[in-house]
This record gives C-alpha cells, sequence and structure tokens, in this order.
C-alpha cells in the first residue's frame, strides 16, 4: 500500500531507496530528499547485471555510479542490490520505509512493486511512493547521451563489462553506418523488459559483398577500417571484428593496434591458411587448417601487440567445418587458450545444433574455460536460451542483414521495371518522410 509522509518522525527509522542511478537527474534528488525526511536513507543501488537483466547495460560501471549516489546529501550508506527483486535486501535489512517514484506502478517494474509491497508487510513496513517529476525523461537523457556519443576507451571496456553479467549477448551483422544505426537503436519491448542488440559484428563477408567483392580477403584492412570508422562514428555498442585468417602474423600485429585504438572490443580469427574461403563451404572446396603452433603462436604474438588488458582476440576452431573431428576442436580449444586467446569461437555447417552442444559439454570442463562464442546460421532452429543453457556466452548472427536488403532491393528495381513507374513499390518502401528524419541534422 502506499503511504503518506510524516515529518519529524525519531531518525533511528530507515528509509530503503532503490536505484540504478546512471543519469541522476532531478527526480532522483527529489526522491532522496523525501526519504531523508522520513529517517536514515540506504539507497539500494542496482548491479550491472540487475540493470541488464530488463535494460540496456548502464553506461557508467558499478563502482561510478555509486561514487556519485554515496556523496549525495541524505544518503547514509549504499549498499548493492544484485537482483531487479528487492526482496532479498528489504529482508535483510528490515527498513520501515522503502520509497520509490510512482512511475513503476505499470510496465516492467509492475510485479517488482507488488513484491515490494509483500514484503514489507511482514514487519508493518510501509511504501511511500513519491509523485514522477515533470520535465524529467530518462528516455530523452539516454537519447542525449547516445548522440553525444562514447569514447573508444569506454566502447573497448564494455564487451567485458557485459559478459560479467548477462547470460548471454547477442551480435548481429554491419556493413554500413545505416546497419550500425539498426542495431544501435532498434528494441522490441517485452514482459521482461527492453529487448535489443547488444553489439555490432563487423563481418567480412557482409562488408565484401556490400561492396561487389569476393568473400576471399579481397577488401584489406585499410578498406575495411573505413566501414569501421563510419559505422563508429554514429553508434556506441561494442563492436566485434571478424578478422578471418588474421592473415600474416606480422601484419595482424598492426591489425590489432589498429582495432584497439579505434576502441573495438575484440577481434576473431579463424585457423586456417592461405587464400580464405567462407567456412560453410566446409570440404567442397579447398581450405587448410593451420598447425597448432602455428595458430597459437599468431595468438601470443598479438596479445604481445596490444596496450591494454580490455581487447580481446577470440580463437575460432574451424574443425568442425573441415570434419576433423571433436577430439581435434577440443585439442585446439585447449592449445589456443593456453596460448593466450580470450575466448573460443565454434563454427559448424549441420543444420542441427547437436554437435555444437556437443562441444559445449566437453568445453564447459576445461579448468581455463572462457566466453564461448556461437553462430547458428546452419542451425537456425536454436533459440538464445538453449544456446545460454549449454554455455554459449556471445550468439552471432553473423550475416543477416545483408541477406534481408539484398531481395528487398532486388524486388523494388525488378517492380519499377516491370511496371515502367514507381506506384507498385511505394507499399515495401519506407516513405520520404521516413528517409528525411532518419538520421539526425537532415532536415
Amino acid at each position: 500500500m502506499a503511504g503518506t509522509f510524516h515529518y519529524g518522525l525519531h531518525m533511528t527509522k530507515t528509509v530503503y531507496v532503490g536505484m540504478s542511478a546512471d543519469l541522476v537527474h532531478p527526480g532522483h534528488l527529489n526522491i532522496i530528499k523525501k526519504a531523508s525526511a522520513l529517517g536514515e536513507v540506504i539507497v539500494g543501488l542496482l548491479t550491472d547485471e540487475a540493470i541488464s537483466s530488463y535494460k540496456r547495460m548502464p553506461f557508467m560501471t558499478f563502482d561510478q555510479r555509486r561514487e556519485v549516489i554515496k556523496n549525495i546529501k541524505g544518503v547514509s550508506r549504499v549498499v548493492p542490490q544484485s537482483t531487479l527483486d528487492y526482496a532479498p535486501n528489504l529482508e535483510a535489512l528490515k527498513p520501515d520505509y522503502v520509497v520509490h517514484g510512482d512511475d513503476w506502478r505499470e510496465g516492467v517494474q509492475k510485479e517488482t512493486r507488488q513484491r515490494v509491497i509483500e514484503t514489507l508487510s511482514q514487519w508493518g513496513g510501509e511504501l511511500v511512493e513519491v509523485p514522477y517529476t515533470q520535465g524529467i525523461s530518462s528516455t530523452q537523457l539516454n537519447a542525449a547521451l547516445k548522440e553525444l556519443g562514447t569514447t573508444p576507451e569506454v566502447r573497448l571496456k564494455s564487451l567485458r563489462r557485459m559478459l560479467k553479467v548477462k547470460p548471454i549477448i547477442r551480435f548481429l551483422d554491419l556493413h554500413s553506418g545505416l546497419t550500425g544505426l539498426i542495431i544501435e537503436n532498434l528494441f522490441v519491448a517485452t514482459p521482461e523488459g527492453r529487448r535489443e542488440f547488444d553489439g555490432m559484428w563487423a563481418s567480412s563477408l557482409t562488408d565484401s559483398t556490400a561492396k561487389g567483392k569476393p568473400d576471399i580477403e579481397a577488401v584489406d584492412v585499410s578498406a575495411r577500417m573505413i566501414t569501421l570508422n563510419e559505422v563508429l562514428e554514429v553508434t556506441t555498442k561494442p563492436i566485434i571484428y571478424d578478422g578471418d585468417t588474421g592473415g600474416r602474423t606480422e601484419h595482424f600485429v598492426f591489425t590489432v593496434k589498429t582495432l584497439e585504438r579505434l576502441g573495438v572490443s575484440a577481434v576473431i580469427i579463424e585457423d586456417k591458411t592461405g587464400l580464405k574461403k567462407n567456412s560453410l563451404l566446409g570440404n567442397e572446396v579447398e581450405q587448410t587448417q593451420d598447425s597448432i603452433d602455428n595458430f597459437c603462436h599468431k595468438i601470443q604474438i598479438g596479445k604481445k601487440a596490444q596496450a591494454t588488458n580490455d581487447f580481446m582476440i577470440i580463437a575460432r576452431v574451424e574443425s568442425l567445418t573441415l570434419s576433423k573431428g571433436m577430439d581435434d576442436a577440443m585439442e585446439r580449444a585447449k592449445a589456443y587458450l593456453s596460448a593466450g586467446a580470450d575466448g573460443i569461437m565454434i563454427h559448424s555447417r549441420e543444420k542441427t545444433p547437436d554437435e555444437v552442444f556437443e562441444f559445449c559439454q566437453r568445453y564447459n570442463k576445461l579448468e581455463n574455460r572462457k566466453p564461448l562464442v556461437a553462430a547458428p546460421t546452419s542451425y537456425n532452429q536454436v533459440a538464445e536460451k538453449e544456446l545460454a543453457s549449454h554455455g554459449v556466452n556471445i550468439v552471432i548472427y553473423a550475416n543477416h542483414l545483408l541477406r534481408a536488403a539484398y531481395p528487398a532491393m532486388v524486388n523494388a528495381a525488378k517492380s519499377i521495371l516491370e511496371h515502367q513507374r514507381l506506384m507498385e513499390t511505394d507499399s515495401h518502401l519506407m516513405s520520404i518522410k521516413e528517409i528525411l528524419e532518419l538520421i539526425p541534422g537532415t532536415k
């Protein structure tokens, strides 16, 4: 039940305020002011993990947010709240009051509110709800932050932060600044909260195809950096770069340095040699897997080249796509981890996830286990929850924006040829008004 304010109470009363506090605004300060009038204020600061369970990971780290909150007048102490559910902290602290804005009566936090009321009733505690502060929009503040952009250092660190707090993170392919904006801004509302892509996969296949060139490393690193820079200028989310084979070891050193300097979070390199051929072709074309010693050397040299501990080099094991068997895949994974790889990507061209799941089962038992990546392009019936339950930490939807765009463009062009006018295409197109409003600053 919602309560009313009673001033002049004895200050031994305790008041609990739950906050994410990524962007502290006058609404937060008003809640803390009201809470401090009721007693000693304990702020339950939601951890990155708790916030990420229902919306985008916060811009500031937990330690940064705690430093801000503990220095606000009226706050007595700050404790971590590791779940969206207040109950564990409330049961431990048994506060006399919980103070919260009244905006949580609807939406994703409605059930959380009810749990707070039920928990407080166990010892006669009271929920006090403060009217929402008009003129303050967290959505608008977040949009303003996005428009300001980010720094290479913040973006670089963001992948490791996500891996610590989310059961699985999802990446989608990009091949232009426009596709980067789709990944940056698109979300769907679900009963569990906002669902969006966590980051971008800088695919060599989609980049080369968008340029009309074959996926055989015909687009050199310098040309691919141009695409990357287009995306970096208009987005803030982490990027994983598709490094193909990594090229010559001597050249891979400079690729690592460049990517890290730009703020790219990780590079994935596959254990093959020679002219790059797409893995899903398997043994239909001639492909040579690198020796374990050579590939371990490339990983080691790459790790030595990086300037921070934040950049990640992930080794992609091609044993299954080349029909080398599970034992070979495991032997290579163990060796690459020992050489310093920050994670393993296991690839498969089978139509079911069975062999990937068998690999997961064995991989999860390794003492030196690190994040595991999968790209379910061929076994596309598998859902994220199933991948996560088998230990996959990152899922990459590797080429789907480009594959969706090409048929749409062909259909539009074909319609113009068939009808010799534009009218029939209009129902399949975004309006001129929409495209003019799509990019900030166009109008």
